[in-house]
Formats: structure tokens, C-alpha cells, sequence
């Protein structure tokens, strides 16, 4: 049963989630490969776990780390499709390996969607997904306009306001290309648990 929008799982750190989500037939799931982040996935730990995965493509998340460390260090992780980084800056630097680009940006204010929306068709020219995540912003009206905005210019993954009994109207209103969630220990800015994950989930399952 596939879901009915394309989605992003990332800090999952152990096999009943990663199966869990898997079975769901979530897109992609990330893990973080900065050494000494408390969500640090060891290679090791990475190539057992993914071996009892498929059916979905592997994202490697980094926040501080140069593109020289990124490319290296994806080496000790086989299968690897997508690179993350938070920095605007590295992109120049890795849009021409042979990984897919996710841009991560942690969003304090409606300015800094307005500014987003002017440099959205860049990201677009250059197949750079967008994630946008906030730990503190309501997705009140103006958000989801600014969204659905930059959405118009580039693939966006909407990693906030999301809840289950809202999540496909949310998805539907901004025309993103797919929502982003985050699995393990540290569930996202509103999820207490991994059951509130699940339940995002289940609501967009398609019917059979």
C-alpha cells in the first residue's frame, strides 16, 4: 500500500522503526554521519541495519561538516542517493558529485521564507530539495502561503504543522512535494512519541 505523498524519514536509529517504516513505504530515510552528534549512525550500525531494508533510497545527514568530510566520509556508507547539509554555501561544492542535494533550513520568521522564495528557482535549476523545518513558527495562514509560494519554484519536503488529522489537507493547500518527519529518539517539535509518527502515517495511506 503506497502513501499518498512523498515522504522523508530521518534519525532513525533502530530496526523496528526503520522496518516499521519501510513498510510504509516512506521514500526516503536519513541518518545523521557527523561523528559525535548524539544521532551519529556508526557505518557499522548503518550497513546492518539497511541490510534488512528496500524499496527506498538513503539520505546522509550533515550539519557543520566540509564537502571534502561529506564526500569522504559517504564513502564507508553503501547506497547512499541523497546528501543533506544546512549550509546554502556547501551546495556549489556538491551539486556536481553524483549525489541528490537536500537543503535543510530551520525556519525562525516569515522573512526568511520571503527570502527562500527569491532564491527558490536556483535551488530548482540545480535539483536541490528544500526541507523546511521550525521548532517555534505556527503554520498559520501566512506560513502556508509563503509555502505554497515557494513550493511554485522549487521541490519542497515540509518538515512542520503536521499533524494527522490535517497532514493531507496541509499537503494539499501548499502543493509541497512531500512532507518530512523525524523517527528515534528525538521525535520532531510537536510529536511526543514514535505512535504520533505512525499515526501521520497511516492517515496517508491510500485506500485500498
Amino acid at each position: 500500500m503506497a502513501l499518498k505523498t512523498f515522504v522523508k524519514i530521518s534519525t532513525v536509529n533502530n530496526l523496528s522503526d526503520a522496518r516499521y517504516c519501510a513498510g510504509m513505504y516512506v521514500n526516503l530515510m536519513g541518518f545523521n554521519l557527523e561523528e559525535g552528534n548524539k544521532d551519529y549512525m556508526a557505518p557499522e550500525k548503518y550497513q546492518e541495519l539497511t541490510d534488512w531494508l528496500s524499496g527506498l533510497e538513503y539520505v546522509g545527514e550533515f550539519e557543520a561538516s566540509h564537502p571534502d568530510t561529506i564526500l569522504e566520509t559517504s564513502k564507508s556508507y553503501k547506497g547512499l542517493s541523497y546528501l543533506q547539509v544546512n549550509e546554502e554555501a556547501l551546495l556549489q561544492m556538491l551539486v556536481n558529485t553524483s549525489f541528490k542535494l537536500i537543503l535543510k533550513q530551520e525556519i525562525q520568521s516569515l522573512g526568511q521564507l520571503e527570502d527562500l522564495k527569491t532564491k527558490a528557482h536556483t535551488y530548482q535549476e540545480n535539483n536541490v530539495l528544500l526541507l523546511l523545518e521550525s521548532a517555534n513558527l505556527e503554520f498559520n495562514e501566512d506560513v502556508s502561503d509563503l509555502v505554497k509560494d515557494i513550493a511554485k519554484k522549487c521541490d519542497v519536503l515540509l518538515g512542520f504543522g503536521l499533524e494527522a488529522d490535517t497532514v493531507e489537507n496541509v499537503v494539499n493547500e501548499t502543493a509541497v512535494k512531500g512532507i518530512a518527519l523525524k523517527g528515534g529518539d528525538e521525535i520532531k517539535p510537536g510529536l511526543k512519541d514514535f505512535d504520533e509518527l505512525a499515526d501521520i502515517l497511516e492517515a496517508l495511506e491510500e485506500e485500498d
